[in-house]
């Protein structure tokens, strides 16, 4: 085994942990983080319960974490139930381009959600500086058309904050720091949401480990 106690990357990857670790642990105290966690799931399960859909939307690390997140509703996160009615808006490359093309790329969101979006819908956008302009775009529309709207975001909130009926904001102005607590608190949504639809006792319930 080579030696690099002297080398000077012998510390960054403890040094990367423990940045991340102070990130999470930030999060895990903050009770508003908590709080707007369970609204949220409670309004998403009452949404899809009554026949709405959860439609997610972003760029880059965000876009992949929109379309995680709508994985694990659609297939499952660790348990077998029935499929939840979600849509990331981040996949359709001809719808993208077309848009992108046609129109411009702030609207490559905003142009589904006025096809596609009905009012009782639920829009969750990811942003990690808060500011992405085809996300902000997009949510103006949503609220046009009567669609509850979430931003997940970092970096105080950014333009979204205001934007948004419902804020998770990470107390981090570093991106992969924010992107890493998005994708916990997405992996709780989806627990949440479950646990609103089939009741509390889901844990019970066989855990599977996906392949």
């Amino acid at each position: 085994m080579l030696d690099m106690t002297s080398d000077p990357l012998h510390d960054l990857v403890p040094r990367q942990i423990a940045q991340s670790i102070r990130t999470m642990q930030l999060v895990h105290d903050d009770p508003a983080i908590n709080a707007t966690l369970l609204t949220i799931g409670k309004l998403t399960a009452d949404a899809m319960a009554s026949g709405h859909k959860l439609l997610v939307a972003g760029n880059g690390g965000s876009a992949a974490d929109a379309q995680h997140l709508v994985a694990e509703f659609v297939s499952r996160l660790t348990v077998n139930r029935p499929a939840l009615r979600a849509v990331a808006l981040t996949t359709d490359t001809s719808i993208l381009t077309a848009i992108g093309n046609d129109f411009a790329y702030d609207y490559v969101f905003t142009r589904q959600i006025e096809a596609i979006g009905q009012s009782g819908d639920v829009f969750l956008g990811i942003s990690t500086s808060g500011n992405s302009k085809n996300i902000i775009s997009a949510l103006h529309q949503a609220k046009k058309q009567g669609i509850h709207t979430i931003g997940f975001t970092g970096n105080g909130g950014g333009q979204m904050r205001e934007l948004c009926d419902h804020n998770i904001i990470i107390p981090s102005n570093i991106t992969m720091n924010i992107q890493e607590s998005h994708l916990a608190l997405e992996h709780i949504f989806c627990m949440l949401v479950e646990r609103f639809t089939w009741g509390h006792d889901f844990d019970t319930r066989p855990q599977i480990l996906s392949e």
